[in-house]
């Protein structure tokens, strides 16, 4: 073990891309140089004395991996590091993550605030779950710090967003947002999902929560799900409560693909971003193209906040196109190189119909009201060759 804290203290001070290829690994007795798997539910003591300590608190170890598991703890500290928080939750997905963070921060009686630019699936869990609990929800725009204000009321105990928004990029200025949470005793949760750590650490910005669906980027192959909560010890360790007690637990299994994927985050979200840039350039010039949302656009109305708070644009475009739903469903069947599929920060490109698909079961209003339009299409841009996604969609383009 003295080898082992040895290994993991040259890494004090180290890069980015270096923490993402080393850090956390604890190496066994076998002295494995890839992070080892420990596929086990449960965990043998030395004595009766030993399980008691261990299950007291009294003593470190490992108790049941519903909430403790090498692997698991692996990538928790590997992804901690890369956010720069104190600690990180592994959940079963990205969708657990969030109502794990509600579940473990929040009591019945309170009130979020919420930007109404936000997954489809996650409108719905506060729409039809989390009031459940007597939790009241309020949207918001995303990109106006008055509406926050204004909605915010004495038992308003969290402010919830994603930045850059899914599908229209629109970007929050995290840095007001979170002195505006924190003026009106409110935590501050941010979905980090579309950059990942690799691009954006919202923490640095006075961000009290970052989640994620480790399922995107962090994977970043589509393989498997996952998600995480981060931030201060005190708040993970109540979201720890919530993942011994209720159970939305990542595998083993799942933890290991997610450290594979965190060791080329890095390099690969500097090719999801250089075609994404491409193609939003290129889209712009398509005569059917009537309008394109990127924020890496000069023209994107937070396209120098993005850059003051980013270190690239993210690899996730919106785009519309004349004609509505029926011109959108046709773009995308002409497609034969794209995946249709709505899932995104995966090597293969997908492309979907968010009003259709991601936001389906939002009401129209309120898909209207986050600017998605029935001829709003998203794609999350692969690492293909950029000529060959454009050729994909010009044909589909062009008959329009």
């Amino acid at each position: 073990m003295a080898e082992n804290k040895r290994y993991n203290a040259q890494l004090d001070g180290a890069s980015f891309d270096t923490l993402a290829v080393r850090s956390g690994q604890v190496r066994s007795d076998e002295h494995e140089h890839g992070e080892a798997m420990f596929l086990t539910s449960s965990y043998v003591f030395g004595s009766a004395q030993e399980a008691a300590a261990i299950f007291a608190g009294d003593e470190p170890g490992n108790v049941y991996t519903r909430y403790t598991n090498p692997t698991v703890r692996n990538f928790e500290v590997r992804l901690a590091a890369l956010e720069g928080a104190e600690q990180c939750v592994a959940t079963s997905s990205g969708m657990a993550a969030i109502f794990s963070t509600i579940l473990a921060l929040l009591k019945p009686g309170d009130h979020i605030v919420s930007s109404r630019s936000i997954f489809g699936s996650t409108n719905v869990q506060f729409q039809k779950y989390v009031s459940k609990l007597g939790i009241e929800v309020d949207y918001v725009s995303l990109t106006d710090p008055d509406e926050w204000q204004q909605a915010s009321k004495e038992n308003t105990k969290m402010y919830f967003l994603e930045s850059p928004s899914n599908p229209m990029n629109e970007v929050a200025d995290l840095k007001v947002l979170s002195a505006l949470a924190k003026k009106n005793g409110a935590l501050m949760v941010v979905d980090n999902c579309f950059c990942s750590p690799a691009l954006q650490k919202p923490l640095a910005f006075g961000v009290d929560v970052v989640i994620h669906s480790a399922t995107k980027y962090i994977d970043g192959q589509g393989r498997c799900l996952g998600g995480a909560v981060l931030g201060r010890h005190e708040l993970m360790e109540e979201v720890v409560g919530v993942l011994r007690s209720v159970g939305p637990t990542m595998s083993p299994f799942n933890a290991w693909v997610m450290l594979k994927g965190l060791e080329t985050l890095s390099i690969r979200m500097k090719a999801h971003c250089a075609n994404a840039m491409q193609l939003a350039l290129w889209l712009k010039d398509q005569p059917n193209v009537t309008a394109v949302h990127y924020s890496g656009l000069p023209e994107h109305p937070q396209h120098e906040l993005a850059k003051a708070q980013q270190s690239d644009f993210g690899g996730v475009l919106a785009f519309e196109v004349a004609g509505g739903q029926e011109a959108a469903w046709s773009v995308i069947d002409s497609t034969r190189v794209l995946s249709i599929t709505a899932n995104l920060g995966d090597t293969k490109t997908t492309i979907t119909h968010p009003a259709t698909t991601t936001h389906c079961r939002v009401p129209e209003e309120s898909r209207l009201k986050a600017g998605i339009t029935s001829g709003l299409l998203r794609i999350a841009c692969g690492l293909e060759d950029i000529e060959d996604i454009k050729r994909d969609l010009s044909f589909g383009l062009s008959q329009l």
